[in-house]
């Protein structure tokens, strides 16, 4: 969409797998949502859920014929990123391309992540 803020950039191979999983729902799903909790032994794991009633309060970004809703809490430490999905030997899923992520833990599981400043997120919602 251009000329709308969005919080992060889908990449065609992840909005292909976030379809898949909507359409592969028992009940009606309206896409994904994601977000950070504290946790892991880096300080900070991606949560992702799917959802089936929006949270007026979270950014919404639709690209690609798919829905992710970003949790406010999570948006400064989302922001600039780029979904992308990955499939290999050994795993396959959706992967986060995050200019906030200052390190990951040897397993994967976890990062640290630091977040923007507000006020750049502001200037950057008005300027949209």
């Amino acid at each position: 969409m251009v000329g709308k803020f969005q919080v992060l950039k889908i990449s065609d191979e992840a909005a292909d797998f976030i379809r898949s999983i909507v359409e592969a729902s028992d009940e009606p799903v309206k896409g994904i949502r994601i977000g950070v909790k504290n946790g892991g032994c880096a300080g900070m794991e991606y949560v992702l859920d799917k959802v089936v009633d929006a949270n007026p309060a979270d950014d919404l970004v639709e690209d690609k014929g798919v829905a992710v809703y970003v949790d406010p809490k999570a948006v400064l430490f989302l922001l600039g990123t780029e979904l992308g999905y990955e499939q290999t030997k050994f795993r396959s899923g959706l992967t986060f391309n995050n200019p906030n992520q200052t390190s990951a833990c040897g397993c994967g599981e976890s990062v640290e992540l630091t977040p923007v400043d507000p006020s750049a997120l502001e200037a950057m919602r008005k300027n949209a």
